[in-house]
């Protein structure tokens, strides 16, 4: 199957897409699916011999349109609420079923319940079997009206059919064609998160991993993460199909079977998911908000979450009715804007459905942290908060907030060290006020105008109580600014050192030799700058002479004061204890040049009327600097 272009005509007409099927057990729903695809989706020769579906079943069609048809039929009876759930989860788009002659039932409101909790808007009713009760058309249609009020399917189409006799199923197929050219169109250039609800092994083939792609596209060789309840590991895909052909692409919305290199199919469960590598925050806790269902302060702590495919159990940590901190008995692969379906263990029904609203929440340790947390998320929108993310940080990286699932503003061409692989997500078109981008980062602008003012007042304060330092190691004031709230990111990259520059330079300071000061800023000698003068006075007449220790003390100076002298560029060191000008070595090489090439150290010492002590570290550092080479032992000449 070929992939249509990249545009949201395109991605329609023709297009595929992904329905799967809802409703109470017994109400003809894998009859439904069957008489338009011509496919029995029942896989188990027990669900065959039964008549009941009990695992997730697939089949395909092509509408008239061209657009192309993947149905996920899931069970409908109570007993397999979880595998229902696994269906329903990945899926954009619902065909909710309600059979004539039965009418509105238990598993009904369930599964409406799950619906309206998944929070999946695109879809169609149809009552089936209208063969066998055509006098209850008219009251069944009522009902169903009656009973999705509120929910996202309250509108969503009516039609009637029977799947025995073929009434109503050219209406069916008209309608799918209307429901899917309506529905959104996917983004194939998004990153990929391929829930998986099934994994086999093919002769030949090795391990073949199914699911339903929403988002992104998947390439034969691709390189993906693949992560689960077993397993993390990086894999590759060996081939690809969809509706049972190969295909060296697959974009969104397919039902697609990956073929992986080197994974056994034991490794693999319903819930695993198959990533792109690098663009997805695996989530332990987060915070969400209730959508539908119980109030989340009910009093039930230990829950079962339905996500994609996945089912894990949850400790729930009520902030009120609205909100809540979940955290995973294992960790998930989540976004911001996710949906989760909620029930108590045991229980056939949805509890509750959830919006996740933080996917890295801040820890919670003080008396009366989870009623401010209430009031924060609380005003929080669908799509994140990106003002607020960016202000509990001080600073966060744009692709950190992208994996994050936040919509972020448009990024500039030049700034593709911030794009996570496999695309990004919706952008806005502006940063909120108070939030600024510097390089890849989003800096909450208060945040950083502390610690500027943090900056300025330490170095001020260091070289006030050290005046002959050079400056502030660049070091030292990054712990510094570690030690605000909220704390300066720790250079860990480019990218957090870029943001330190930034710090520096609105704070009005410069770096220089690793030291942070102001511009212009030289070390104040105090009481050693007489020593210092007097000694460049002496070097100026003898630059080669080099004091001798006796010397220097009679002159006040020690180590620290001649290492402040150095960085100030009034004398040079060479060695222990061997201090001369900074323009001895250029004088030095006027008088080396002059000499027959090569020489001896002891020319060297008679040309410039020095000591051993002093010539020798002297011609070290004229080697050092590549200004003479030495030859042997003896001799060296000037390097030309």
């Amino acid at each position: 199957m070929s992939e249509p272009a990249n545009t949201p005509e395109a991605a329609k007409s023709p297009g595929t897409f992904v329905i799967a099927t809802a409703g109470h057990v017994d109400h003809g729903k894998s009859t439904l699916v069957s008489a338009l695809t011509g496919m029995e989706p029942d896989r188990w020769a027990e669900e065959r011999k039964r008549g009941l579906t009990i695992d997730l079943g697939f089949a395909w069609t092509t509408l008239p349109s061209g657009r192309e048809l993947a149905f996920v039929d899931v069970p409908g009876h109570e007993k397999f609420l979880a595998n229902m759930l696994a269906g329903l989860g990945p899926a954009p788009i619902v065909c909710f079923v309600i059979a004539a002659d039965k009418g509105w039932q238990a598993q009904s409101s369930d599964h409406r319940d799950a619906i309206a909790a998944l929070g999946i808007t695109q879809g169609l009713v149809v009552i089936t079997r209208a063969d066998l009760a055509p006098d209850t058309i008219g009251a069944t249609e009522a009902e169903v009206r009656a009973r999705l009020r509120g929910t996202p399917l309250e509108d969503a189409p009516i039609v009637t059919v029977s799947a025995t006799t073929g009434e109503g199923l050219p209406e069916l197929i008209a309608v799918l064609d209307e429901v899917t050219h309506a529905a959104p169109s996917p983004d194939a250039s998004a990153r990929v998160r391929l829930w998986v609800d099934r994994a086999f092994t093919i002769k030949g083939a090795g391990t073949v991993t199914t699911g339903t792609l929403t988002a992104g596209s998947l390439r034969t060789g691709d390189t993906v993460r693949l992560y689960g309840e077993t397993v993390d590991r990086t894999v590759r895909v060996r081939g690809l199909q969809s509706r049972n052909s190969s295909s060296a692409e697959v974009a969104p919305q397919s039902r697609v079977a990956v073929n992986l290199r080197d994974v056994p199919a034991e490794e693999l469960h319903r819930g695993d998911a198959l990533l792109t590598p690098g663009a997805w925050p695996i989530v332990e806790v987060l915070d969400v908000r209730r959508t539908m269902g119980q109030p989340l302060d009910a009093g039930v702590i230990e829950l079962m979450a339905h996500i994609g495919t996945a089912a894990v159990s949850v400790r729930l940590r009520a902030f009120d009715a609205e909100h809540a901190r979940l955290t995973l008995d294992r960790p998930l692969p989540l976004q911001v804007g996710d949906r989760i379906v909620l029930r108590a263990p045991g229980s056939r029904n949805v509890f509750a459905g959830l919006l996740v609203l933080d996917v890295d929440p801040p820890a919670l340790s003080r008396r009366g942290d989870g009623a401010r947390r209430a009031r924060e998320l609380a005003d929080r929108p669908a799509t994140g908060d990106l003002l607020a993310e960016v202000a509990r940080r001080g600073a966060v990286e744009r692709a950190v907030l992208t994996r994050f699932g936040l919509q972020v503003p448009n990024q500039p061409a030049s700034d593709t060290a911030a794009q996570p692989a496999g695309g990004v997500q919706p952008e806005t078109e502006a940063l909120p006020a108070e939030v600024e981008a510097v390089g890849g980062w989003f800096v909450h602008a208060p945040t950083a105008s502390a610690w500027v003012e943090a900056a300025k007042t330490l170095v001020a304060r260091e070289l006030k109580a050290r005046p002959m330092a050079a400056g502030v190691p660049v070091k030292a004031l990054s712990e510094a600014l570690r030690r605000v709230h909220p704390p300066l990111p720790e250079a860990q990259n480019a990218d957090t050192r870029t943001l330190l520059t930034e710090i520096i330079s609105r704070a009005g300071l410069e770096t220089a030799d690793g030291m942070v000061r102001p511009p212009g800023h030289t070390a104040d000698l105090g009481a050693a700058e007489a020593g210092i003068a007097e000694l460049e006075r002496r070097l100026a007449t003898e630059p080669f002479s080099a004091p001798e220790a006796d010397d220097l003390r009679e002159l006040g100076l020690g180590a620290r004061e001649l290492a402040v002298a150095e960085k100030a560029g009034r004398v040079l060191r060479l060695g222990e204890g061997i201090v001369v000008s900074p323009r001895s070595p250029a004088q030095a090489m006027r008088v080396l040049a002059g000499l027959t090439q090569p020489f001896t150290t002891s020319q060297a010492r008679q040309a410039l009327n020095t000591t051993r002590r002093t010539v020798i570290p002297l011609l070290e550092h004229l080697d050092g600097r590549g200004w003479t080479r030495r030859l042997d032992t003896t001799l060296r000449e000037v390097a030309r």
